[in-house]
């Protein structure tokens, strides 16, 4: 690619480069999100204590992701390079190593869930004037989960798959195996959980029966496709020759990934102590920011997008020893992505009085969405910024860097700062929320000045690297 554009305006090549790796991905999580703020709303619809059961438990369930994605992100910087210096054997093996310890995290929080399941939803259980039936949550929490174990297996196979598939340049084939999986888990939300069409009417179970399937229909959809188009994606073949991975690789790939893993469990575990502190305030928060979480994410797609871009689009020019095109390149995805979220600040200023009104709760759990989501609304730009600045300096394989600028300052900074604030003032649940918001603001610096010393730019498939 011809650098042919400004400091931070890309030229024609760079966009239709970025469209064409981007589009597909945001398309992707668009769907995605969309149709789960329509299975919230279908779930709202029934009740609030059966709303917050469920997203106490998708909280949960979100620490599983995480750590599914910082496993396998690990092993995922060496796809991207491997695959930018034509090494179908590396790319393979990457995927074994994925394939193993998806298997070893998914049995862990299967194991964890299904012990501790009760005390984990019971943190968000707290009394407050016209909160709901806490039982009747926990109740509704405990059934939906039990049906979701089910679907983990399917859950951590199509992250292996589609993950390689993203960082080998295929974003096209995952977009279309997720538009399938997020039919399905919608057309049997509504069967299910209202009982239309001579269907059984399961509410939450049904919500849970539906997530399992959508989650089947998109592993097999994308296991079957990849083998059957191995001309063309050659690291396919021999893919299950042998399931062992060289020493060295293990060795080197863990060396790089542990600090991932380690970093979005931990960044996922302090979210949901965030979230178990805004609880404190009573159910209500804990219905208005699953509310406002949910049509976030409708809205955060484009900027979440443009953080795939650099983890693809970004390593492979690392690993092709492009440093300068490198360099460039990340500089524009990242302005980009902070333009992009100034826009998506304004619209969901707009947004945020009308979303919440969808819902079939109370008034003082509608008024909370609204306000948390104005709060999300105004730190967009900042979580656009901090995005891409992750991916930036994880690209290089800079996984130590990367869990000193994203996990610990969340266990050091913000979990703290939610913690102190939810027990020891009684200052309102959404100025809390906005407080940790402003803190970020540290983050920014520091990822400014990360990015601009260059810690990220390492060849790391290769021996030497290129300073350019």
């Amino acid at each position: 690619m011809k650098i042919t554009g400004s400091k931070y305006i890309g030229d024609k090549a760079f966009y239709k480069m970025l469209v064409t790796v981007a589009v597909p991905v945001m398309i992707q999580n668009g769907i995605t999100n969309f149709v789960s703020l329509l299975d919230n709303i279908m779930i709202g619809q029934v009740g609030t204590e059966q709303m917050s059961g469920v997203a106490i438990v998708n909280q949960i369930m979100f620490i599983f992701f995480l750590c599914m994605f910082g496993g396998l992100s690990g092993a995922g910087i060496f796809t991207a390079q491997y695959f930018g210096y034509e090494d179908d054997e590396g790319v393979r093996n990457t995927f074994r190593y994925k394939l193993w310890l998806g298997l070893v995290v998914t049995v862990t929080a299967v194991l964890i869930m299904a012990v501790f399941g009760p005390d984990l939803i019971g943190l968000f259980l707290n009394e407050s004037e016209g909160g709901g039936d806490l039982a009747a949550t926990l109740r509704y929490g405990l059934g939906y989960m039990h049906i979701i174990f089910l679907g983990m297996p399917f859950i951590f196979i199509s992250f292996t798959y589609s993950s390689t598939m993203r960082e080998c340049g295929e974003t096209f084939f995952p977009m279309i195996a997720g538009m399938v999986a997020v039919g399905v888990n919608l057309v049997f939300n509504y069967l299910l959980i209202f009982g239309k069409f001579g269907f059984p009417k399961l509410g939450v179970n049904g919500a849970a029966i539906a997530t399992d399937l959508s989650r089947v229909a998109e592993c097999a959809l994308i296991v079957i496709w990849l083998h059957r188009h191995s001309d063309t994606h050659t690291y396919v073949k021999g893919l299950y020759r042998t399931l062992k991975v060289p020493i060295a690789s293990v060795r080197k790939f863990f060396v790089t990934g542990a600090p991932l893993l380690v970093n979005e469990t931990l960044w996922a575990l302090g979210i949901f102590l965030q979230s178990q502190a805004y609880s404190l305030r009573g159910l209500n928060a804990v219905a208005g920011q699953n509310i406002a979480n949910t049509i976030y994410n409708v809205f955060n797609i484009a900027f979440i997008a443009l953080g795939d871009a650099v983890a693809i689009i970004v390593g492979q020019l690392l690993g092709a020893g492009k440093m300068k095109e490198a360099k460039q390149t990340d500089t524009w995805i990242i302005s980009s992505s902070v333009m992009i979220g100034s826009m998506i600040m304004i619209l969901m200023l707009i947004a945020a009085p009308v979303f919440p009104q969808l819902y079939n709760t109370n008034d003082e759990a509608r008024h909370l969405a609204t306000l948390f989501l104005m709060v999300q609304a105004v730190a967009t730009p900042k979580e656009a910024f901090l995005h891409t600045t992750y991916f930036t300096i994880r690209s290089g394989g800079k996984t130590i860097i990367t869990f000193f600028f994203d996990s610990f300052f969340m266990c050091v900074v913000s979990v703290p700062t939610a913690f102190l604030l939810s027990r020891f003032t009684d200052m309102h649940v959404v100025m809390i929320f906005a407080v940790v918001h402003a803190m970020d603001l540290i983050k920014c610096v520091i990822g400014y000045i990360l990015v601009r010393k260059n810690v990220w730019m390492i060849n790391i498939v290769r021996e030497e690297t290129d300073p350019q």
